[in-house]
């Protein structure tokens, strides 16, 4: 423990995360694309400790802190923040047309997706939940139109990755894409192999193979249990 009361790595970079949240996962997969040296405190969340607040006064992860002292939060800002800090990861594109089309694909994701997951999760309600599966999957059709799109843009290199291989568009959104898991077991969601989606059912598949997923992946199991707490009728 240092004079300030909170672990840290005196010089170096301090990741406060936990292994089951996804937006701590955003963090975790930067940093090992980035091949940096990082240590990781891990945080329950169910029970927070105390010196935590010195760290993050909102008490949520991912926190970081830098080598200077500076303690970044918000799993988007700490995504970008490696980006840019080790540019010869070659993370995000130097290209602003190329970084705005995937800050709009990550924008797309995140209202029409994230929200969603949660939603169904947690209404009992039969007819409010069908409401939330079509929505669903309109926000799951869109996605897989501007997959589709970027695969045939000069730096989509074909897919099935947004950028042709793992990167930043996976880093930031794969552990979203790991909750259908709990979602098939909670609420028999399943996205349909059809043509409309099949660019993202082809992305998907290859997020579910990549080593930079599977290193920070929970368990189906570990998973389902986790998101359990969120499910209204069980």
């Amino acid at each position: 423990m240092s004079t300030s009361d909170y672990p840290y790595v005196e010089g170096g970079y301090t990741l406060y995360s936990n292994e089951l949240c996804p937006y701590a996962q955003r963090a975790l997969r930067a940093f090992d694309a980035a091949n940096v040296k990082h240590k990781v405190e891990q945080i329950d969340l169910k029970n927070k400790p105390s010196w935590y607040r010195l760290v993050n006064p909102q008490l949520k992860v991912p926190a970081l802190r830098t080598p200077d002292g500076t303690i970044l939060i918000e799993s988007l800002v700490i995504a970008e923040f490696i980006a840019d800090e080790f540019p010869e990861s070659n993370l995000l594109s130097a290209n602003a047309t190329e970084r705005a089309q995937l800050r709009l694909f990550i924008e797309l994701f995140g209202t029409r997706f994230n929200p969603l997951v949660y939603r169904l999760l947690m209404t009992a309600d039969a007819d409010e939940q069908e409401k939330h599966k079509q929505a669903l999957l309109a926000g799951l059709e869109d996605i897989s139109k501007e997959l589709e799109r970027q695969s045939n843009r000069k730096s989509g290199k074909g897919g099935p990755f947004w950028y042709g291989k793992w990167g930043y568009a996976e880093i930031t959104l794969s552990s979203f894409v790991g909750l259908l898991v709990p979602l098939a077991r909670y609420r028999s969601f399943a996205v349909p192999e059809t043509d409309a989606f099949a660019a993202f059912n082809n992305w998907r598949s290859a997020i579910l193979q990549a080593p930079g997923f599977t290193k920070f992946k929970p368990d189906g199991n570990t998973l389902n249990d986790a998101y359990k707490k969120f499910v209204a009728d069980v």
